[in-house]
C-alpha cells in the first residue's frame, strides 16, 4: 500500500517538531495515538477494497458480515442496540464498562496487595522463594475460564455480592505479574548501598521501607500496568459464568450470538473493552508519573542516620 510510508514518514516528522517545541507529553502521546489509530483504519478500508477488487479470500473474506467498515462500526454506536429500543449502543457500552471496571479495580487492589506482600516475603526467605515459586508459577497455567465458574459458585455458597466474586477472578490475573517484578526490584538495589543501610544498625523493615521499595517502584508500576489490563480480562471472563447482565462480558456473549447478522455491534463492544482498558492503564501511569518520577534521587547515606538506626 503506497499511502503507509508517507503515512509513517509524516509521524517520524511530527515527533521532533513535537519535541523542539517542548510540546507537554500527554499531548505528543494522545497525537501518536491518534496516528495509529489513522494507520488501523486506513489499512482495515485498503485491505477491504483491494481484496474486494481482486476477489480475493484469504485470510478473511472482505464482506461486511465479517469485515464491516469501520464508519459502520462508529454509526453502529450511535443508534439503539435493539429495535424498538431507546437507548443506544454507546450508552449502554459506556454502563457495561463501568460496571466492568469497578470489578476490574477491587481485583486489581487486592492482587496487587497480595502480589507485593507475596514479593516482600521472598525477599526476606529464600526457602519461602524456592518452595512456592513454582506454586506461584503453575496458577498462571489453570485456565481462568475454568477457575471462574468454581469461584463464581463459591461465593454463592458463602452469600458474596456476586460481584466481589468476580474482582477475586480478576485478581487471581494481577497478583502474579506484581508479585515477580515486585521481587525483582526488591533484589534490585545496589549491595553497598545495603551495606551501608546495615553499618547504620538499619532494621530489615527500615532497610525495605527506604532501600528496597523506593528502587522497586519502577518495577512494580511496570508490573501494574500489565496487571490493570489483566484485571480487566479477567473480570470480564468472570462475568460469564456469573451471569451478569450489565457487564461487558454479557454483552460481547449477546453481540457475538449475532455476529452473522450485526457484526458491527461486537466491534464496537470490543473497542470498548479496549477503551476501558486503556482508560485503567493511563490512570496507573500517571499515578507513576506522580509518584515515581516525583521523587528526588536518594543515596544510601541519606536514606537512614546512625541515631535512626539505633533508635530503631
Amino acid at each position: 500500500m503506497p499511502g503507509l510510508p508517507v503515512v509513517f514518514s509524516a509521524m517520524a516528522a511530527v515527533s521532533p517538531t513535537l519535541e523542539a517545541r517542548t510540546v507537554p507529553r500527554w499531548v505528543r502521546s494522545t497525537l501518536w495515538f491518534l496516528l495509529i489509530v489513522a494507520v488501523l483504519v486506513l489499512v482495515w478500508e485498503a485491505y477491504k477494497f483491494i481484496w474486494t477488487q481482486l476477489e480475493w479470500t484469504w485470510p478473511v473474506r472482505p464482506i461486511n458480515r465479517s469485515m464491516p467498515h469501520t464508519w459502520d462500526i462508529v454509526s453502529a454506536m450511535f443508534r439503539p442496540a435493539r429495535r424498538g429500543g431507546e437507548d443506544i449502543l454507546l450508552v449502554i457500552l459506556a454502563e457495561a464498562a463501568l460496571f466492568t471496571l469497578r470489578e476490574a479495580v477491587l481485583g486489581f487492589v487486592i492482587g496487587g496487595v497480595f502480589g507485593f506482600l507475596l514479593a516482600v516475603v521472598f525477599v526476606r526467605s529464600p526457602l519461602a522463594e524456592r518452595s512456592l515459586m513454582p506454586y506461584v508459577v503453575a496458577s498462571q497455567t489453570v485456565p481462568i475460564i475454568a477457575v471462574a465458574p468454581m469461584v463464581v459458585l463459591w461465593a454463592g455458597r458463602n452469600d458474596w455480592p456476586q460481584w466481589v466474586a468476580v474482582a477475586f477472578i480478576a485478581s487471581y490475573l494481577t497478583f502474579f505479574p506484581v508479585t515477580i517484578n515486585t521481587l525483582r526490584g526488591l533484589q534490585s538495589p545496589d549491595p553497598t548501598a545495603t551495606e551501608l543501610m546495615r553499618s547504620y544498625a538499619a532494621r530489615p523493615g527500615q532497610v525495605l521501607r527506604k532501600l528496597q521499595v523506593p528502587a522497586a517502584l519502577p518495577y512494580i508500576f511496570t508490573a501494574l500496568k500489565i496487571s490493570a489490563t489483566a484485571s480487566v480480562i479477567g473480570s470480564i471472563i468472570g462475568e460469564l459464568p456469573a451471569g451478569f447482565p450489565d457487564g461487558l462480558g454479557r454483552v460481547l456473549l449477546n453481540f457475538a450470538s449475532t455476529f452473522s447478522t450485526s457484526p458491527e455491534k461486537l466491534f464496537a463492544t470490543v473497542f470498548m473493552s479496549a477503551v476501558a482498558g486503556i482508560v485503567f492503564v493511563a490512570a496507573v501511569s500517571l499515578a507513576e508519573r506522580v509518584v515515581v518520577r516525583s521523587r528526588p534521587e536518594v543515596f544510601a547515606g541519606d536514606m537512614l542516620t546512625p541515631d535512626e538506626g539505633r533508635a530503631g
